[in-house]
């Protein structure tokens, strides 16, 4: 062997010194991970949040259009006799539901749902499974 090609000696103290730097950087290293990882969790954590915001501005338009909706039954259907009530019973409904739409947004609706589940549970299963039957029987075609 050249001695231009001989591996200098290293002694215990220098080992030391370079596995405690070896050390420091992978705890570094692992904070700087655990940053990145809270950076993350926060970003997908606001997305989350501006998801539901923005369906619940979509829930809150859609009931708007359905209040308009009632408006325009209620205007064009007949105002007296046995149709007239009838039809006018049903816009003062689609009125109705659009402005619970509005004023709950899909963050209430699922919020009654909830209560509506815990208060009536076995109903609540029944339409379960009678609604996953029947899309099971749609999907099956």
């Amino acid at each position: 062997m050249s001695n231009s090609t001989k591996i200098p000696s290293v002694n215990k103290q220098e080992w030391a010194q370079a596995a405690d730097k070896a050390k420091e950087a992978a705890a570094s290293m692992g904070e700087m991970a655990r940053h990145a990882s809270a950076a993350v969790g926060a970003i997908v954590s606001q997305a989350a949040c501006d998801v539901g915001n923005k369906a619940d501005d979509l829930t809150a338009s859609a009931g708007a259009g359905i209040q308009g909706l009632g408006d325009r039954i209620s205007e064009k259907s007949p105002q007296a006799g046995v149709l007239g009530s009838a039809s006018q019973a049903v816009a003062r409904t689609v009125k109705g539901g659009g402005a619970y739409l509005e004023d709950a947004k899909l963050r209430g609706i699922t919020e009654d749902v909830a209560q509506l589940i815990r208060r009536k549970p076995i109903p609540a299963i029944l339409i379960a499974i009678g609604l996953g039957w029947a899309l099971a029987r749609f999907l099956k075609k």
